[in-house]
């Protein structure tokens, strides 16, 4: 290995240690500790700023294997904190470091503080029932209690959901009838934040690039539902 190589590949892991160990606030170590048995509880702490307007969703995070960082959507190839960073600053490695493939995870807590953007998932325990990340394969053996997340929210006015999985869950949590197609929102019912406002379900399409559809067309379906609360 030349030089450069050598040095490339130092940065890789230093760059991937830090972003691992600086936010380890953000891992739920209890929770590690006590998945066994083929249940895996949250290994992450809501992300729940106080001013936070938007609420995302998930269904569960991925097997800390394919992690490169501890925070929300951590898989490299998994295009989410792209799209943000195309819908808010035009570009959409803002929040990535390419030599190291990682995300910049520093710029991307300070960003969804400052914006009101808080993440967590529909469940709070599963079991996979196969070695992959694919929601299909997961079994809900708990799922959160989304109305205690969001009396800590009194200004969000939409849950995101971005897979079929977690919407399912949620509009099962709610009693909600019709689920929202991709790019449209439904009421939830009797639910308000504590403006008085009512919140609403919006379902966007997934940042997985299985998902069969163009980054292009993702990003303006998020930057939609962004400018339509009033953040971009």
């Amino acid at each position: 290995m030349d030089g450069d190589a050598c040095q490339q590949a130092q940065m890789t892991i230093a760059m991937k240690e830090w972003n691992m160990d600086l936010q380890s606030e953000y891992l739920n170590i209890d929770n590690i500790e006590k998945s066994a048995d083929g249940v895996e509880y949250h290994p992450l702490i809501p992300f729940l700023p106080s001013n936070a307007k938007v609420l995302f969703l998930g269904s569960f995070p991925p097997q800390r294997k394919r992690w490169c960082m501890n925070f929300y959507y951590p898989n490299f190839i998994n295009d989410h904190w792209r799209i943000e960073g195309e819908v808010f600053f035009g570009n959409r490695n803002h929040f990535v470091c390419t030599n190291a493939k990682a995300f910049r995870l520093k710029e991307i807590v300070a960003f969804c503080q400052k914006k009101g953007i808080a993440f967590f998932d529909t469940a709070c325990a599963v079991r996979r029932l196969k070695d992959n990340a694919a929601d299909e394969f997961l079994e809900v053996v708990e799922p959160t209690d989304i109305r205690a997340l969001l009396q800590q929210l009194s200004h969000c006015e939409i849950v995101v959901t971005t897979g079929k999985k977690a919407t399912d869950t949620l509009c099962q949590y709610f009693n909600i009838t019709d689920s929202p197609k991709v790019g449209a929102f439904v009421p939830i019912p009797a639910v308000v934040n504590g403006d008085g406002r009512q919140v609403n379900l919006y379902r966007l399409p997934s940042s997985s690039r299985a998902y069969p559809l163009s980054f292009e067309k993702k990003v303006a379906f998020y930057r939609e539902m962004f400018a339509w609360i009033g953040l971009c």
